[in-house]
């Protein structure tokens, strides 16, 4: 496993994590000149920051300060009440992937969507067997175009407290048992973005990361799980502050073949969102070094 504690060359930050910051949204010009700042070369954005921000604005600052990117956030959310909303989602997934590209990305991470609506609190229907399969038929339809643009798509299973609203796809097996239906040559264009938030009580989760290899393991998302968790979607912890067992995880992630960035991804509006930013970078280096 490599030695991470002489600096923080690996060390990525997901963008959300420095969102907000004391209180307040911060534009992703500003987080992006903190990261360099801090000598932290990579990041993972969100659409909606590069979005206000200026795709070709942003491209250019990232050139500017020599900071590239360990994914981008993100794809998916393919499920949809009816023809022109499934229609829909594959056109945005394809502008989606033309952004990945235009910051030259390594992967578009997918979050794959569930029930249509549930977010907004009312399903459009219940069948979460009828969710799968418009989220393989999705996948399967932007993989033949993200192919023609060179661009990988990782798929990132999510925890099944988010299955009825963010993810039907909630345990790596299943991620990976999707991979190899539609990428059985293993080709580099379909993967996994592994997020530690996630996948950590998963008991098949290190014979699953065996499984998955170097060609699927396209990203590793980093904090931790606190005990008691205020919030299941806004209270995840600073690494070294929970119980998972990130060093573990990540040398089954090494030796499966895994040789990129630890992507950095809190959502904590509880605690860390109301911290100054370059207080949480530097914490971010500090436990990068010390416990990732």
């Amino acid at each position: 496993m490599r030695d991470f504690s002489p600096n923080h060359e690996w060390l990525s930050i997901n963008t959300a994590t420095i969102r907000k910051q004391r209180g307040a949204e911060v534009p992703l010009g500003r987080i992006i000149d903190q990261c360099a700042a801090h000598d932290i070369r990579a990041i993972s954005p969100w659409r909606d920051q590069v979005a206000a921000a200026g795709l070709e604005a942003t491209a250019r600052q990232l050139k500017a300060l020599d900071i590239r990117l360990s994914g981008y956030c993100r794809g998916g959310f393919f499920p949809a009440p009816d023809a022109a909303g499934l229609k829909a989602a594959l056109e945005d997934n394809r502008r989606a992937i033309d952004e990945a590209k235009a910051l030259d990305a390594p992967c578009l991470v997918l979050v794959v969507g569930a029930l249509p609506g549930a977010l907004e609190g009312q399903a459009a229907y219940k069948n979460i067997a009828r969710a799968r399969a418009e989220v393989r038929d999705g996948i399967a339809a932007s993989l033949e175009y993200a192919r023609s643009a060179g661009m990988p798509l990782a798929i990132e299973p999510l925890h099944p407290m988010q299955a009825a609203d963010r993810a039907c796809i909630n345990t790596l097996e299943h991620a990976l048992d999707l991979c190899d239906e539609l990428d059985p040559q293993r080709s580099g264009m379909l993967g996994v973005a592994l997020d530690v938030y996630h996948v950590w009580w998963d008991p098949k989760l290190a014979e699953q990361i065996a499984r998955a290899g170097r060609e699927r393991l396209l990203a590793y998302h980093v904090c931790d799980w606190l005990t008691p968790t205020r919030d299941l979607l806004s209270d995840r912890g600073m690494m070294g502050d929970g119980v998972i067992e990130l060093r573990k995880i990540r040398t089954w992630m090494e030796d499966a073949g895994y040789a990129g960035d630890a992507e950095v991804e809190i959502f904590s509006a509880i605690d860390w969102w109301q911290r100054d930013g370059d207080e949480m970078l530097a914490t971010c280096i500090a436990r990068h070094t010390s416990v990732v």
